[in-house]
């Protein structure tokens, strides 16, 4: 089955019509960060920075994890932890600077990088035959990269499908309606779209989720949404939670010459 392209899919999510929660507010809150009430919760002392799809953007991940380091002088937080939101690599060379940032071992935060339709579309190139090379190609437009250093593709082995924390659930595309928390398939949780887009259900817990492009970060009473198109020309953005309140960081960067339309 063939994917469609990201162009495809943002012109068809632009022209949906997704509804969207107007939160209010903090009043009184002096840091850099624009705060306002969260429609989910985390345990007092407790701090997430989510970030959303890179797809291979390296100068973006690295101004991003910048300003999150500069957040945490200016707010210290002993319990803060990095959500990476899955499809952090993409179709260029620069997904390789990507890999080699995150699977470095860092100081800071405990990162978590979630797995995301892309990860597992190469793990599947690089462990399948002809048809899964094809399907990488198709998406992709590049061969597969074979050579990619094995500690590298263990990373990506590692990488979990979902992460959840106080009232929060996070995942790279969504969950099925209907199904159990716990038991969402790992397809789903990679790859599911309009089923979960569309719904207002309450899935019992936020779902905070990257996969389907966005101009702005979505905030509704189940569901954050916070893929605004880095790696195609957009920004990339980081959702901050801390107890019942969100903010959101996208730093700007300069683009890198041949960076894809």
């Amino acid at each position: 089955m063939r994917r469609r392209s990201p162009r495809a899919l943002r012109a068809a999510l632009d022209a949906a019509s997704i509804p969207t929660w107007t939160h209010r507010p903090l009043a009184g809150d002096s840091t850099m960060l624009a705060f306002t009430q969260a429609p989910g919760w985390l345990a007092p002392g407790r701090r997430v920075y989510a970030v959303g799809d890179v797809r291979g953007d390296l100068a973006a991940l690295q101004a991003m994890h910048t300003a999150i380091r500069d957040d945490l002088a200016a707010r210290p937080s002993p319990h803060a932890t990095l959500i990476h939101l899955g499809d952090v690599i993409g179709a260029d060379t620069r997904s390789v600077g990507v890999l080699a940032l995150l699977a470095a071992p860092v100081s800071g935060p405990p990162i978590i990088t979630l797995r995301g339709d892309h990860e597992q579309m190469l793990l599947d190139a690089l462990d399948g035959g002809a048809a899964e090379a094809t399907d990488w190609w198709h998406e992709t437009g590049v061969p597969v990269p074979r050579d990619l250093p094995a500690p590298h593709i263990a990373f990506l082995r590692g990488l979990p499908n979902f992460h959840r924390e106080g009232g929060y659930f996070f995942a790279h595309a969504g969950i099925r309606p209907g199904i159990p928390l716990s038991r969402q398939s790992a397809e789903d949780l990679r790859g599911i779209r309009q089923a979960f887009l569309s719904s207002e259900r309450s899935f019992g817990a936020v779902i905070v989720h990257g996969h389907s492009i966005v101009p702005s970060p979505v905030v509704l009473p189940n569901r954050i949404a916070i893929d605004t198109g880095s790696g195609l020309r957009g920004r990339l953005t980081c959702a901050v939670l801390e107890e019942d309140r969100i903010g959101f960081l996208s730093p700007t960067h300069r683009l890198l010459e041949g960076a894809p339309a």
